[in-house]
């Protein structure tokens, strides 16, 4: 399985398009919204998540919750777009909209991928590499996990994780906890 992501952080929406996933699996929208609801509620999450609420549209490859074979399209709108559709549109604007907008953004955050795309590219703005390398981006990675996940389950396979150890404090071993519960 591939995937490729396309979107920004600002824009309409993020999209995802996943190949290789086999016909006949089980995979409704609601598979994936259980991941995307468990990213929303992770630690450390900011002002975004408040306002964003992140819900998976199945735009191709499945019918009737089974997937066909064909590729993928899974995607996930952008609710704050409606604030940022001068900033973030497709379509040109004139001299005036453009002196009117929020200033262009010049010094890159350290860190992050802002002054290695800045440079990649050529953008003046930094605005063009940060709407894709934002956080946000990473809801339609989590969407095309769901998918692998659901891959995962219909083979028998199911993935847990915990913490064993964090500064020589080790945890209490628990054994025979389903996965659910860990």
């Amino acid at each position: 399985m591939r995937y490729i992501t396309a979107g920004e952080s600002h824009g309409p929406q993020l999209t995802v398009i996943l190949e290789g996933v086999p016909a006949g699996l089980t995979l409704t929208a609601e598979h994936i919204n259980k991941e995307l609801l468990r990213r929303q509620k992770g630690h450390g999450r900011g002002r975004r998540m408040q306002i964003e609420t992140d819900t998976v549209e199945i735009v191709s490859g499945v019918r009737h919750g089974m997937t066909l074979g064909s590729p993928i399209t899974l995607i996930v709108k952008n609710d704050d777009f409606k604030h940022w559709t001068k900033v973030m549109g497709a379509e040109p604007i004139s001299e005036k909209e453009s002196k009117d907008m929020k200033r262009t953004i010049t010094k890159p955050r350290p860190g992050h991928a802002d002054l290695n795309g800045a440079i990649k590219y050529g953008h003046r703005d930094i605005r063009n590499v940060l709407e894709r390398s934002s956080a946000r981006e990473t809801t339609v990675r989590v969407a095309a996990g769901a998918v692998a996940k659901q891959i995962l389950k219909e083979l028998g396979v199911e993935i847990a994780g915990h913490v064993l150890e964090i500064g020589g404090v080790q945890a209490k071993r628990i054994s025979n906890l389903p996965i659910e519960e860990i």
